[in-house]
């Protein structure tokens, strides 16, 4: 999974980014006029795989891990400019964090004097839209000669593909969002290859100031395919600096639950629709991430193609009841270990070991 980050500047989109991957990057002028990526790739905190391994002793453990990328501030009024390297590096992200400012600072104050985070997150909006718009104006100036050219099929799909990107010319100049759009799934399928930017699934992560007090966040997630939450990024970032023996008096000490890397793998998930089964034995303990839905051959594909390809049947367990039997050799003398065939629809949790022949 990749998550891109994406704000104004000084938003402290950068200061999220250090606080998810404990990293440090710079924060002071990052993304002033530089056009920069930073990218970390983090482990997903999961205490069912702790566990697990616990039980198992295994050679090695392997969990979930989620790609950040952290890119330059978008500068509003660039009507949609993004440089190359900047696009790139969020077109291949499976979500974005829009982050916006709602702190105050008289060492950082904000480019426009006020801060209003609605504002921001309307301008930032903005310029996603007019970045989709010019990929959707190229290509609709481009299929009517294409479409002239072709006979049977290629021509059918390519003037339904037309009338799709008038659709989504119309929306995004009227300043909505292609995940506004109710779009059948055999749309959906044929605009995925242009990745664009306002049909990702959004988190508005509301970047609030220490001491300041729980914002409103009706404002922020309202759109379709959109969710917000609102965390102190400078605070969560010392957090992430922190040795692990001193993180949790310090959230104690702020009244603060959970770190943002923990909240923040749990609202992607939720978001994108994803959830983890796992894998175990003497070799490793490892998680493995599907889309909720996914059948058990579905997610034998995700362990490797030939386990698809050849699936006979998954023998399956429950985290619950794999805890609760303690090795597989009570939970087969249970009956908790149950064979599924390859329409089995995954639950979060479950443990699988894939049956088959190739």
């Amino acid at each position: 999974m990749q998550v891109g980050i994406v704000g104004l500047p000084l938003s402290g989109k950068t200061t999220i980014y250090n606080a998810l991957t404990r990293s440090q990057a710079e924060t002071s002028s990052y993304g002033a006029g530089r056009c920069e990526v930073h990218t970390a790739v983090v482990e997903v905190p999961d205490p069912r795989v702790d566990l697990l391994s616990g039980m198992f002793r295994p050679r090695k453990t392997t969990r979930a891990k989620i790609q950040y990328n952290d890119v330059s501030g978008v500068t509003a009024g660039a009507r949609g400019g993004f440089d190359t390297q900047v696009l790139t590096a969020l077109s291949t992200c499976d979500a974005l964090l829009q982050v916006v400012r709602a702190f105050s600072s008289d060492e950082v104050p904000h480019p426009d004097g006020e801060v209003d985070a609605a504002r921001d997150l309307a301008a930032l909006r903005l310029e996603l839209i007019l970045s989709d718009l010019v990929v959707v104006e190229r290509r609709i100036e481009r299929l009517p000669a294409s479409i002239k050219k072709l006979q049977g099929p290629q021509r059918l799909a390519q003037e339904h593909e037309l009338v799709l990107m008038e659709t989504l010319r119309d929306t995004l100049e009227a300043e909505g969002l292609i995940s506004d759009l109710e779009l059948s799934a055999e749309e959906a399928r044929s605009i995925r290859g242009y990745q664009f930017l306002t049909a990702k699934p959004a988190l508005v992560v509301v970047n609030a100031g220490e001491g300041d007090p729980e914002p409103d966040l009706a404002w922020a997630n309202h759109r379709r395919g959109a969710s917000a939450l609102a965390l102190m990024g400078a605070l969560e970032m010392e957090i992430a600096q922190l040795p692990e023996d001193e993180v949790t008096p310090f959230l104690e000490e702020y009244g603060i639950a959970e770190p943002s890397l923990r909240r923040m793998v749990r609202e992607c998930y939720d978001l994108l629709g994803l959830m983890s089964f796992f894998t175990v034995g003497e070799d490793e303990v490892r998680a493995w991430t599907v889309r909720r839905g996914a059948t058990a051959v579905e997610a034998a594909g995700a362990i490797h193609t030939d386990l698809a390809r050849g699936f006979i049947r998954a023998e399956v367990i429950a985290y619950d009841d794999m805890v609760a039997c303690g090795t597989l050799a009570e939970a087969r003398k249970r009956g908790k270990l149950r064979l599924e065939g390859k329409d089995y629809v995954v639950q979060d949790g479950d443990i699988l070991n894939i049956r088959f022949n190739v």
